[in-house]
């Protein structure tokens, strides 16, 4: 579960050059701007992460002019990514605690965009709890997951900007999801639409077992279209096996995918080592579109190839983040 809002450490503070008022924090594996001599290297402070809508109070009215949203920005040539707040921002009491969650605390939410009737759909039930969602931890996070991990054998695949559609069969009944929550059939509905379109029905109930693929639709009425396609598009990048409550590995996925005749999603390396440096893998992320070579890519996400339990993040790219104002 995503903390937007927790009491964590100043890592470091370093100079930016030609900045007399300001310097770089790392907190976790984010960098950000603070004000010069505000926090002490080591300090506990409340970090607020990107994507986090602040309550319109006193204490946060200087970012009314942001809609109190807190967003990847630029300051002096150097890429800033959340807030830091000194402790005294929090209630009198409270007990304090390294890693602690205070986002309900603070009043936080997170951002959500809004979202097209095409793709909002008429809610059937909660997402089934037989298959897990489709959100992925940032790389940021992830420090001592790295530190684990290195040197072990993964794929990488473009993170394209859409928004996740979940196709099932469970005892032969078939069911369509988008993110968050199972939908009724509707004609309207792009999810339904492209179920239909590529008769996965069919194609599911035709492998015979209970499984699921997931993957990311893209085009047009969906996210701006940032890749230019025609019409909507589905690229699967994970295929779930229900009864044995896995995920299918690279090859078993590509031979699904080739039975069901579907896309996946591009893979852009097949036998990558993980590397345990957060910042060398931020700048994997910088990188062109596949499917849209003028086009920035949205990202990258890294999945352990071998690992009994199921190892996956997602890598945003910073220029992408700036030239979509996120």
């Amino acid at each position: 579960m995503r903390k937007l809002a927790s009491i964590q450490r100043i890592r470091s503070l370093e100079r930016i050059e030609g900045a007399d008022v300001i310097e770089k924090a790392t907190v976790l594996g984010w960098q950000l701007v603070v004000k010069k001599e505000e926090f002490k290297v080591g300090e506990l402070c409340v970090y607020i992460e990107i994507d986090s809508v602040l309550p319109e109070t006193a204490m946060f009215e200087f970012l009314r002019s942001k809609n109190f949203r807190i967003k990847t920005m630029k300051l002096r040539g150097q890429v800033s990514q959340g807030i830091c707040f000194p402790l005294s921002i929090l209630p009198a009491g409270t007990a304090i605690e390294e890693g602690m969650e205070v986002t309900g605390l603070l009043g936080i939410k997170k951002f959500e965009p809004l979202i097209p009737s095409s793709l909002s759909g008429l809610m059937k039930g909660n997402f089934p709890s037989f298959i897990p969602r489709t959100d992925e931890t940032r790389v940021q996070l992830l420090e001592e997951l790295l530190l684990e991990h290195a040197g072990r054998p993964c794929y990488i695949t473009e993170k394209l900007d859409g928004t996740s559609a979940t196709y099932f069969v469970k005892d032969g009944e078939f069911g369509v999801c988008s993110r968050n929550m199972e939908l009724h059939r509707e004609d309207r509905n792009i999810y339904w639409q492209m179920a239909d379109t590529l008769d996965l029905e069919r194609k599911l109930k035709r492998l015979g077992d209970n499984i699921a693929i997931q993957g990311e639709l893209v085009g047009e009425q969906i996210q701006g279209n940032k890749l230019k396609l025609q019409g909507q598009q589905l690229f699967v990048f994970s295929v779930f096996l229900i009864d044995e409550y896995r995920y299918a590995s690279l090859s078993r996925m590509k031979e699904l995918a080739a039975q069901m005749d579907v896309q996946l999603a591009p893979v852009l390396d097949e036998d990558y080592a993980l590397d345990a440096g957060i910042r060398n893998i931020l700048e994997m992320a910088e990188r062109n579109s596949v499917l849209c070579p003028e086009a920035k890519a949205e990202g990258i996400v890294i999945r352990v190839k071998d690992a009994k339990e199921h190892i996956s993040f997602k890598v945003i790219s910073n220029t992408f983040l700036l030239q979509y104002d996120e």
